[in-house]
């Protein structure tokens, strides 16, 4: 009864915590996200991350992943294969990405975009929709879809209505949690992970300064400038503030899991070898 009672509480908590967020930070969004999933229509969408494994997917699948619809997510756009896959949607959340630096790497991957000649909506956070380059927006091609990466968690009927209506997500600590949770909204009923490895175990060490050290290897190859940024990212931080960050995106695919259950929804890890427990496994092709 008491652990009842606590866990009650604890739900209660997170979902007042959770309806103060999305009276301070959340719009409505689902109207344009809507209006994009029509504008591809289908009832399946393979969403490509950047995990090294995407780089077979291209070689075996071309022909599957360009023909679509799809979505491809950050420094896709760098890559000699953007041009060939053409994906349908382009999502970035990262405020990297709309920090206005003078990074070489970021004027490449918006010189990419601004420069697609096919019909492709870019998803971005709300906030950010009025940061995008003058040649992105100018771009007729290109039409921009907003969604609002606000964490909500709590009553079951509170997530699903943040979740269906584009006002909140589970805790977005990775790209592929916007993705995915813009493809339900977007009217998606089957949605497939290819290219989500997120084996960060495997590329984590400390050296002897105590910093953490961890290269996350891409479909793509990284110039230096970028693998620079990536380390200096990390030692800002402990290793048991990383885990702990690795361990909410984790979570945050099985809060997905069971929302998308139970609404008829199935998303499907078409990834060899990821650490993504929460999906069934199964391919596209």
């Amino acid at each position: 009864m008491t652990k009842t009672v606590s866990d009650a509480l604890a739900v209660a908590g997170k979902s007042v915590k959770s309806l103060i967020k999305l009276a301070l930070l959340s719009r409505p969004v689902g109207r344009g996200l809507r209006k994009a999933g029509l504008d591809h229509p289908g009832d399946s969408l393979i969403i490509m991350g950047n995990g090294p494994s995407l780089a077979e997917d291209i070689a075996s699948h071309l022909d599957a992943l360009a023909k679509g619809p799809a979505m491809a997510v950050n420094f896709a756009a760098c890559a000699p294969e953007f041009v060939r896959l053409r994906p349908a949607y382009y999502i970035i959340i990262d405020p990297h990405f709309f920090s206005g630096k003078e990074d070489p790497n970021l004027q490449k991957l918006w010189g990419a975009i601004a420069a697609v000649d096919w019909p492709m909506t870019l998803i971005v956070p709300r906030k950010q929709a009025g940061r995008l380059p003058e040649a992105v927006r100018a771009n007729k091609h290109l039409a921009v879809a907003c969604v609002n990466p606000v964490a909500v968690e709590g009553w079951r009927w509170l997530e699903s209505m943040a979740y269906f209506s584009g006002l909140g997500m589970p805790r977005p600590r990775n790209v592929l949690i916007p993705a995915i949770m813009a493809a339900i909204v977007m009217g998606y009923r089957e949605i497939y992970l290819c290219g989500a490895d997120h084996s960060w175990l495997k590329t984590i060490s400390v050296d002897d300064d105590n910093c953490v050290v961890s290269i996350q290897p891409h479909f793509y190859k990284d110039d230096e400038r970028e693998l620079k940024r990536q380390r200096k990212d990390y030692m800002k931080y402990p290793l048991h503030q990383i885990l702990e960050s690795f361990s909410i995106a984790f979570a945050s695919y099985h809060r997905i899991r069971r929302f998308a259950l139970a609404h008829g929804i199935r998303i499907y890890n078409s990834t060899p070898s990821s650490y993504i427990d929460a999906f069934e496994r199964q391919t596209p092709w």
